[in-house]
């Protein structure tokens, strides 16, 4: 036999959440809860008829409304223009008392009817459960696309840097090649020059020796 769904209320926020779900479990996660809010007083199971009916028409989807007003419970509430509010401080919610136990709920006869609305409640609360999981699912791979392209543009980025500094660098030493090949040229230049003076001096000093010792008889 299908679980029957059961309304749960919290807070988180400046927001009062509202669920159907088939167990505290399954509110929490809805949630987001990482904690049993339920344990610590944070959150309870509700009979409330207006809030039953407008999770129980949505089973499974998180319904809201701002903290501290009695509208209706809806998917996309939002505060209201005027609120000037700090967020509320988390208080416990008044746990139920264990003192006298409620007394058990006499059952009553199987109703095919009833059951196979527990079921479609529990099928429309899985249904919500995997869109909540595509959509989280959709976001992943969307901020993993995200991140790739990024990290593609910057890989691209840093390859046109590299190859611009390359480029430079190899301008730069075509340059020093080119100048130190020209001083080459002029040393060797120099060289001949040198050479030549030398040799010239040599004659010429020659020269000038042999007529000293002939002046001096």
């Amino acid at each position: 036999m299908a679980r029957k769904l059961k309304t749960y209320v919290t807070n988180l926020g400046f927001f009062e959440l509202a669920l159907a779900a088939p167990s505290m479990k399954a509110a929490l996660e809805a949630w987001g809860m990482g904690h049993n809010a339920f344990h610590h007083g944070f959150a309870r199971e509700t009979d409330d008829p207006k809030i039953v009916a407008s999770t129980m028409a949505k089973p499974g989807v998180v319904l809201r409304r701002p903290v501290g007003t009695r509208g209706a419970f809806t998917e996309n509430a939002e505060l209201p223009g005027d609120w000037k509010i700090t967020p509320p401080k988390a208080t416990a919610l008044k746990p139920v008392s264990q003192a006298s136990p409620a007394p058990k709920p006499r059952k009553k006869p199987r109703d095919d009817k009833t059951e196979n609305a527990a079921r479609g409640a529990i099928l429309s609360f899985e249904k919500a459960k995997a869109r909540r999981e595509h959509e989280r699912q959709k976001k992943a791979a969307r901020e993993a696309a995200r991140d790739a392209a990024s990290e593609a543009r910057e890989r691209a980025q840093r390859i046109r840097e590299t190859e611009k500094a390359e480029a430079a660098l190899a301008r730069a030493q075509a340059r020093h090649d080119e100048a130190m090949a020209s001083i080459a040229k002029d040393r060797e230049k120099l060289d001949r020059r040198a050479q030549l003076e030398h040799d010239r001096w040599k004659r010429e000093r020659d020269d000038l020796n042999e007529a000293l010792r002939g002046a001096k008889g």
